[in-house]
């Protein structure tokens, strides 16, 4: 679990990183290289990770056990935000891009869109609490802590 506290923000406390595959762990059906190391990092840390995917491309699944993390399918905005209910959306954070990922971020604890070469769907881009260049750098959010504090201070 990942317990901060942030000034001029409060109390955040994370237990469990959403992952959207297509355009956020993958792109053009291929891991990002560096996600497979980080998410390492976030794993041997204890943090829970965990894949909703609408499956696209088929490869949700496999990508998962070579990952090493949960995998729940989620073919529709509203499943994604439902199954991060189930988690504790208060303690979720979520990584995406698309436009299945906005009501997901409406309802997790923080949400962070990774403007990679596949897209950003603007709404869910308004409606994200962080904006990175890639999904490396959300996950470096929660591997070097003080980012994420100097990030979200006011």
């Amino acid at each position: 679990m990942i317990s901060l506290n942030i000034p001029g923000y409060g109390p955040l406390s994370i237990k469990t990183i959403i992952h959207d595959l297509n355009g956020t762990l993958s792109v053009r059906g291929e891991i990002v290289p560096g996600v497979k190391e980080k998410i390492k990092m976030l794993n041997d840390a204890g943090i829970r990770q965990v894949l909703f995917s609408g499956d696209t491309r088929g490869n949700a699944l496999i990508f998962a056990k070579d990952l090493d993390i949960e995998f729940r399918l989620a073919p529709s905005a509203a499943e994604k935000a439902n199954l991060a209910r189930e988690y504790g959306a208060d303690s979720c954070a979520a990584i995406g891009n698309g436009r299945i990922d906005k009501e997901l971020f409406e309802v997790v604890k923080l949400s962070i869109i990774a403007l990679q070469s596949e897209g950003v769907y603007t709404a869910s881009l308004s409606a994200a609490d962080i904006v990175v260049p890639t999904v490396v750098d959300a996950l470096n959010l929660f591997l070097d802590k003080n980012i994420l504090i100097a990030t979200l201070r006011s």
